[in-house]
């Protein structure tokens, strides 16, 4: 195959371009477009001789669009219309209006891109949205797969369920039997498809500790059940997904400079029995939304950094100590956030991206929340260009 001209519409941090690189396929980014002026900041500091648009994408014209000549679209619209914890406004979301262009813009093309790969969050695959794009590629001619894929399925300990459309337009046809379910795995070109066991785990954390005992001596953590307990056990023990501590910075032994990313002694009081902890060791953490480092309680996991320390003792009847006790407890166990470069990379970027040194942390984590797993991109390149 020739060398493929991409456009990446809502381009962020560069996670589409990352993932087309991650794929090995022969390919330039002719023209990255986003509106975000700190994620564009962090994307030509990655990318400096990539073409950035810094406007929005119903401001580019259709010639505009013809004249750039592209083979693949690659997207990751907003997600705040269709997310669970938004307002749900779906087509009615004014941050919806530059999708809808692209779906008016595509039939009208000088030349169809022969190739579209979209992700948001799940929740779009129940929305108009989503049956107003179904709709345009098929009246486009497109063969399309859907799928809904987590990174726990490529061995990565992160869960950040997502929902993915892969199309190639006609004449060009899939490998593998398409379906009209949404896919729970990769496709292979046998037509079987593994288990979605692994794949499918929850977005979202389970609201974390409690002081109780579950029936074999374990904690049990605020709101959480026994089913929730088991199945983190049962995460932590399946040896196909890595352990959290390939990820990290340094080894926790090795100390480094982590004391700004300790939990500060209020976070710790009011947020202790509400927070997803894991150890090195796991082999899971929870979704990294934009909020992770302002907000504690569903935003992301936190470390427990001092293994020395036995959690589980810390914790038990920590709800009937007072502060002064629980504080004690809680600062033992040096409880921190993930730094931003640990979070890029559980969501596959590789070493030589890097943020600007004017970025903060706080920017960091927000323009991180927004992006997308790049090996699970990469893998879905792959998949549809086979």
């Amino acid at each position: 195959m020739d060398g493929l001209r991409v456009l990446e519409l809502y381009s962020g941090i560069g996670g589409m371009h990352y993932a087309l690189k991650e794929s090995g396929v022969m390919a330039e980014v002719v023209a990255a477009v986003d509106v975000n002026t700190t994620a564009n900041h962090i994307y030509k500091h990655n990318f400096p001789n990539t073409t950035l648009l810094p406007k929005t994408i119903e401001g580019i014209t259709i010639n505009e669009f013809d004249k750039l000549g592209f083979d693949m679209i690659l997207m990751s619209p907003p997600c705040q219309p269709f997310t669970r914890i938004g307002l749900q406004g779906d087509v009615s979301d004014p941050r919806a209006k530059s999708f809808l262009y692209i779906l008016d813009l595509l039939p009208r093309l000088s030349k169809l891109p022969r190739f579209i790969l979209l992700e948001n969050v799940k929740g779009f695959e129940t929305s108009s949205a989503r049956d107003a794009l179904l709709k345009t590629l098929r009246d486009c001619g497109y063969s399309f797969q859907e799928l809904l894929l987590t990174p726990t399925c490529l061995g990565i300990p992160n869960s950040r369920l997502r929902y993915f459309l892969i199309a190639k337009a006609p004449p060009d046809s899939f490998t593998f039997q398409i379906s009209s379910e949404i896919l729970e795995s990769f496709p292979s070109s046998s037509g079987n498809y593994a288990s979605s066991e692994t794949t499918m785990v929850p977005d979202c954390p389970s609201e974390s500790l409690d002081s109780t005992n579950g029936e074999d001596g374990t904690i049990l953590y605020k709101l959480e059940t026994a089913q929730d307990a088991h199945r983190k056990m049962g995460q932590n023990s399946d040896e196909s997904v890595r352990r959290i501590q390939e990820f990290l910075e340094v080894q926790e032994e090795d100390g480094g400079d982590m004391e700004q990313y300790l939990l500060p002694p209020k976070t710790l009081l009011r947020y202790a029995l509400l927070m997803d902890i894991v150890r090195p060791t796991c082999r899971r953490s929870v979704c990294f939304t934009k909020g992770y480092g302002h907000y504690v309680e569903g935003t992301g996991s936190v470390l427990h950094s001092c293994v020395e320390e036995d959690m589980e003792e810390a914790f038990r009847s920590l709800e009937l100590q007072p502060d002064e006790e629980k504080l004690r407890r809680l600062k033992r166990l040096k409880l921190r956030y993930f730094t931003p470069r640990e979070i890029a990379n559980l969501m596959g970027f590789p070493a030589d991206f890097t943020f600007p040194e004017d970025v903060s942390v706080k920017q960091c984590y927000r323009v991180l929340g927004n992006s997308l797993n790049v090996h699970v991109v990469a893998q879905l390149i792959k998949v549809m260009l086979s």
